[in-house]
């Protein structure tokens, strides 16, 4: 029977002293495992490299021997050559040849998660260092949901740039998880958006910059606007915006319609886009699941009005999130605080000023 392609096991050698395997193609390499352990640890410390560090990550990007020599300006052979003595002085194959190219192995995803971060670090290294010299704050890297990019993003940069006229700050923007796996990464300092559940953020940080109201809003011409003791189910014969299945709101919103005894809607559009719900129900007759915290920049064109009536769930707040392992750099800090700062002011006043009206036609 043949041996596995590539495993690792432990044997008891002549002289009964615990023996670390590596089996690979039939063929055994055995290490008594404290001087494995001695070896990979003296590698590590002592001899591993930052251009060894962007060879492994350059492979695993490319997965292409020829296509990683032509970025680096080497052979083929050279960069063949430098991969083998890596996974030599590591004892593990990083990558194995498959009909698509090369394919990390486990020890290779773990090699290049980790030469990630060491390879960032580093450039933030020289980024302080020469902010250091030239007198600037730093650099940061901040990423934000596009729903921030038009409005708590730009107020917090003027503040940041008043206080700070030289501190450097690149934007990126993208899904929370996306910008959530880019912090873990180390490609970003700081991320601005939806806080999710503490299980996905575990070995982070993080802040809450504003809470969020989720409510029941439709134009301000609708035919409930007024409506005295509003009940739910005067709803059901109205169409409606609802949020996509999958998403956070889907759930707790067909619950809701359970328990008031409604069933689910048959006329509706789903969309989780705070700009089409807006527009949308300008022009129809339709109730919305909307989340008010921030203050919208087009209120004034497309106003809503915040139906009596309570959902009875909660959205999950906005905030700040970064690495606990990871002291923010200085001009990290001062985003932190400028977002701390602006976020108060830009609070949507919509449902206070939606409950006032309620109240006066109530009377």
């Amino acid at each position: 029977m043949p041996w596995p392609r590539a495993s690792i096991v432990e044997v008891k050698d002549a002289n009964f002293l615990t023996v670390k395997c590596h089996i690979e193609q039939g063929a055994i390499y055995g290490h008594e495992y404290g001087d494995l352990m001695s070896q990979l640890d003296w590698y590590l410390t002592a001899n591993l490299k930052a251009r060894h560090l962007r060879l492994i990550v350059a492979v695993n990007d490319f997965r292409n021997l020829s296509e990683v020599a032509s970025n680096s300006f080497i052979t083929v052979s050279a960069v063949s050559k430098a991969l083998s003595e890596i996974e030599g002085a590591l004892g593990v194959k990083l990558f194995e040849r498959t009909v698509n190219g090369l394919r990390p192995t486990a020890y290779g995803e773990c090699v290049v998660r980790h030469a990630r971060v060491l390879l960032s670090n580093l450039s933030r290294v020289a980024e302080e260092i020469k902010a250091l010299q030239t007198g600037r704050a730093g650099k940061v890297n901040v990423g934000a949901l596009p729903s921030l990019i038009p409005t708590i993003m730009p107020k917090a940069l003027a503040l940041l740039k008043k206080q700070s006229p030289h501190a450097n700050v690149s934007i990126f923007e993208g899904p929370m998880t996306t910008l959530l796996q880019d912090l873990r990464r180390g490609e970003l300092d700081l991320v601005v958006g939806r806080l999710p559940n503490q299980s996905v953020m575990v070995g982070l940080q993080d802040t809450v910059l504003m809470n969020s109201q989720v409510k029941l809003v439709t134009g301000p011409h609708h035919p409930l606007v007024g409506r005295k003791n509003l009940q739910w189910k005067d709803l059901e014969d109205f169409p409606w915006v609802l949020p996509p299945p999958g998403s956070l709101l889907r759930e707790p919103i067909e619950s809701t319609f359970a328990r008031n005894g409604m069933s689910m809607p048959l006329n509706y559009i789903e969309t989780l886009s705070a700009h089409l719900i807006r527009a949308y129900i300008q022009s129809e007759d339709a109730i919305a699941l909307y989340t008010i915290d921030i203050q919208y920049p087009y209120a004034a064109v497309s106003p809503i009005h915040v139906l009596p009536l309570d959902p009875g769930f909660v959205r999950a707040p906005l905030g700040a999130a970064w690495r606990a392992d990871k002291p923010l750099v200085p001009s990290a800090t001062l985003m932190l605080r400028c977002l701390e700062e602006v976020s108060p002011l830009l609070m949507s006043t919509e449902v206070e000023h939606a409950l006032a009206d309620v109240n006066a036609e109530q009377r």
